[in-house]
C-alpha cells in the first residue's frame, strides 16, 4: 500500500524515542526486561523531565497521559511501542506502513485517563481529536478544507457518545462514525497517512477481540464492512496485537490466548472485507 501523500518520518521527531525503544527490544530479546517492574524501572529513567518536556512540545497532553495512577497509560504506551517492534506482522509490513504504525503508538492514547474503578470508554474518539489537532504541527499536510472543518469535526467526535442507562460510563455512538470518517477525508484527504493514522487510532478499541477487554461499542459485521477499507486491515491487527500486548506482554498464558484470538477475529474481518493476506 502506497499513500497518496508525504509524510514525516517518526525518527524526524522523536529519534530519542526510537533509539529508547529499540534498546528496551535489544534487553528484553537478551532476557533482561522480565517483568513489569524491570520494564517500568526502565521507562522512569528514560522520561526523566527533560524528555518528557520535549515530548510535551511535540504531543500535547502527553503529560497528562502520564499522570494518571503513578503512570501506568505511560508504561502501557511504551510496552505496546516495545511489542510493535517485536511484532513479526510489523516487521512484515512495507517501510511507509512501518512508520505509520508508530505514529499510531504514539497518539493511540495520548487523551486517555485513568481512574481505578472507572473505564474511559470514550478514549479511542478523544484521542483521535488530539492526534487530528496534533498532526498538522508535525509536518502532516492537511486539506484546503482543514482550518474551517477542524473545530467542529472535534467538537462533534468529543460528543459522539451515548449512555446505555444513568448509570452506565458513556460508550461511543457508531451511528456518528460514517459523518467523522467521512468528514477525516476532507480534513486530509483519503488514502493519506494522517487518514491511516487518525482512523486506527478512532478504531483501536471498537472491534471485540479480546474476551478480557470487552469492547464499550464493537462494530457489528455490517459495520466493519463499512468502516474499514481493505488497506487498513494490517495496520489495526497491528494495533491490536501491540495494545493487548502492552498488558499482557508479561503474562505467557493470557498473551497466548489474547493472540490466537486475535488472529481468528482477524481473519473473519478478513473474509468480511475482501483484504488481500
Amino acid at each position: 500500500m502506497h499513500t497518496a501523500d508525504k509524510f514525516p518520518l517518526f525518527e524526524e521527531h522523536f529519534s530519542f524515542l526510537n533509539q529508547f525503544i529499540l534498546d528496551l527490544v535489544k534487553a528484553y530479546n537478551a532476557g533482561e526486561i522480565n517483568s513489569w517492574d524491570e520494564l517500568e524501572h526502565k521507562v522512569n529513567l528514560f522520561f526523566n523531565p527533560e524528555i518528557m518536556d520535549r515530548m510535551e512540545a511535540k504531543t500535547p497532553g502527553w503529560k497528562k497521559m502520564s499522570s494518571y495512577s503513578g503512570g501506568i497509560t505511560l508504561i502501557h504506551v511504551t510496552c505496546v511501542f516495545l511489542s510493535t517492534f517485536l511484532l513479526p506482522e510489523f516487521q512484515a509490513l512495507p517501510a511507509e506502513q512501518q512508520e505509520i504504525a508508530k505514529w499510531i503508538v504514539l497518539f493511540h492514547d495520548i487523551d486517555k485517563f485513568h481512574i481505578r474503578g472507572k473505564k474511559d470508554t470514550m478514549h479511542a474518539f478523544n484521542s483521535a481529536v488530539v492526534t487530528a489537532n496534533t498532526l498538522p504541527s508535525l509536518g502532516f499536510p492537511t486539506s484546503s478544507k482543514y482550518a474551517a472543518l477542524i473545530d467542529s469535526w472535534s467538537a462533534s467526535t468529543r460528543q459522539a457518545f451515548i449512555f446505555t442507562n444513568v448509570d452506565a460510563s458513556p460508550k461511543p455512538d457508531n451511528q456518528k462514525l460514517p459523518k467523522i470518517l467521512s468528514e477525516i477525508d476532507q480534513l486530509f484527504g483519503e488514502n493519506t497517512a494522517a487518514n491511516l493514522i487518525i482512523r486506527t487510532v478512532l478504531l483501536h478499541i471498537s472491534l471485540d477481540v479480546d474476551e478480557n477487554y470487552p469492547t464499550p461499542a464493537p462494530l457489528t459485521e455490517s459495520e466493519i464492512q463499512q468502516f474499514i477499507p481493505p488497506n487498513h486491515m494490517h495496520l489495526l491487527k497491528v494495533m491490536y496485537l501491540a495494545d493487548s500486548d502492552g498488558w499482557s506482554l508479561f503474562d505467557p498464558e493470557i498473551r497466548k490466548q489474547q493472540k490466537r484470538d486475535i488472529a481468528i477475529a482477524f481473519e473473519r474481518i478478513r473474509e468480511l472485507i475482501g483484504a488481500v493476506n
